[in-house]
């Protein structure tokens, strides 16, 4: 669904002509929860590596990213500070592992939620977020799909791009950014040899996520991937 937008006329200035231009609700959602995310929220960073197998970004048949949702599912459940928030001055825990992935709808990004991603595999994840995906891009997700998500995964790799710093959604307490998966010289057992590799970030909220538990949910994460 479009929504219609006011514009100003343009103005002349020394930076050339100037349009202005009223944001979307979903534009104007997302101005003001980054402000809220990056006024309040004390948040720490870690990044991996993951080497992966030679069919890593495809095995089974499914997308790498419902891959990344299947192995932050099982991540949560060993590191549940993740799955969780700290909000009004009290720590929360939720039962439920809802991992949001984040979509480009054009002109904004939504995340809408694979509910009780945990109790899915990879093929199944796939399937709901193509789906997910293309009722984002109609205008036609609901709100509880919106808003359901303990954590949050945001991938950049069809861009082309390594690696992202995403902004955590509150209240949640982490979100992990995807770089795309691209070929590089590692080492394996001391020999230098080309494999596939992808860049995890990890950015946690400090106030509900200390650093040893960031470091074992984002290795675990990276070791979940590197299984064939």
């Amino acid at each position: 669904m479009s929504e219609t937008t006011t514009t100003t006329p343009p103005a002349t200035t020394a930076k050339g002509t100037t349009t202005s231009a009223e944001p979307t609700r979903a534009q104007a959602q997302i101005a003001r929860r980054s402000a809220e995310s990056r006024a309040i929220v004390p948040d720490f960073t870690v990044r991996l590596q993951v080497v992966l197998d030679r069919d890593g970004s495809t095995a089974g048949g499914a997308t790498f990213t419902a891959r990344v949702v299947r192995a932050c599912a099982q991540a949560l459940r060993e590191q549940p500070a993740l799955n969780g928030a700290y909000r009004d001055a009290q720590l929360e825990q939720y039962s439920r592992v809802n991992v949001g992935v984040m979509v480009d709808t054009g002109d904004a990004i939504v995340t809408p939620t694979i509910f009780d991603a945990d109790t899915k595999d990879a093929a199944q994840s796939g399937r709901e977020i193509a789906a997910l995906a293309a009722r984002a891009r109609a205008g036609e997700i609901t709100q509880p799909e919106l808003s359901g998500a303990t954590f949050t995964v945001s991938t950049v790799g069809t861009f082309g791009v390594d690696a992202i710093v995403p902004v955590i959604v509150p209240p949640q307490a982490g979100v992990l950014g995807v770089g795309q998966v691209r070929d590089r010289v590692v080492a394996v057992d001391g020999a230098p040899v080309v494999r596939p590799t992808v860049e995890l970030t990890l950015v946690c909220d400090h106030r509900a996520v200390y650093g040893a538990a960031a470091a074992g949910f984002l290795a675990r994460v990276g070791e979940l991937l590197a299984q064939p």
